[in-house]
């Protein structure tokens, strides 16, 4: 006997009544889960308006769309209606020797790259990293990427105002949203996780909404383990 309704009909070729009993407990658990994720997004759509930023930064920036490094301001994000600006924040190095930009944020936008035409409709997109642009740049035609809008903060105190960084300059793999009201641009998320004590066993996972490697993991027996990561090459 079933040990409760069940929620559906489909059923797959072998399946005992064993494994469409945890089945459907498990289902119960991701319905709660759906629910859960909708409600957090309600919650946090109804946060108030953040700090305005300290001052119209000045970076350095590329796209491969038109292929050339300009200087941007903070406020130039901003396409003509289009309030809202997501920024991934790059874990990249500032020295003009160093060529080792993070394995795990570049997994992160080479997943997120080839979806900007389609996030872009409905807000901006950008990546920010401290080192050179042209490092940057070069490491981006090297992965492939597209679409993404990169920036460098190498010559502002952006990263440092936000929290961004370390005292010593090590680089924190912060998400973050702004938005511009009445002229005024101001900070409006930033996905603080990162600074939250994890539970047992986890990681901050605080940008896991936008890598989408794990949450594969996550439906697979092997799940996503305890010491394998995201590499630049992979022999």
């Amino acid at each position: 006997m079933a040990s409760a309704k069940r929620l559906h009909k489909t059923r797959f070729p072998g399946e005992d009544t064993a494994y469409r009993d945890a089945r459907d407990s498990l289902l119960r658990s991701e319905i709660e889960l759906r629910r859960n994720i909708e409600a957090v997004a309600a919650q946090r759509r109804k946060l108030p308006l953040g700090g305005e930023i300290p001052t119209d930064y000045e970076f350095k920036g590329w796209s491969p769309k038109d292929d050339t490094i300009d200087t941007i301001h903070f406020s130039d994000l901003f396409a003509r209606g289009k309030d809202t600006l997501f920024l991934y924040n790059f874990m990249f190095p500032e020295s003009l020797e160093s060529d080792s930009p993070c394995p795990s944020c570049t997994s992160i936008i080479d997943a997120v790259d080839g979806a900007v035409p389609h996030v872009t409709q409905r807000i901006n997109f950008a990546v920010v990293a401290k080192g050179p642009i042209g490092k940057f740049r070069d490491h981006a035609r090297r992965r492939g990427w597209r679409n993404s809008l990169l920036l460098s903060a190498g010559r502002n105190t952006f990263k440092r105002d936000y929290h961004l960084e370390s005292p010593e300059g090590f680089q924190f793999p912060i998400a973050q949203v702004f938005v511009k009201r009445s002229g005024k641009i101001r900070h409006f998320w930033s996905s603080e996780l990162w600074w939250a004590k994890p539970d047992k066993g986890q990681d901050m996972r605080h940008v896991d909404f936008m890598w989408p490697m794990w949450s594969i993991f996550d439906t697979t027996p092997e799940g996503r383990g305890t010491s394998w990561g995201p590499e630049l090459k992979y022999g």
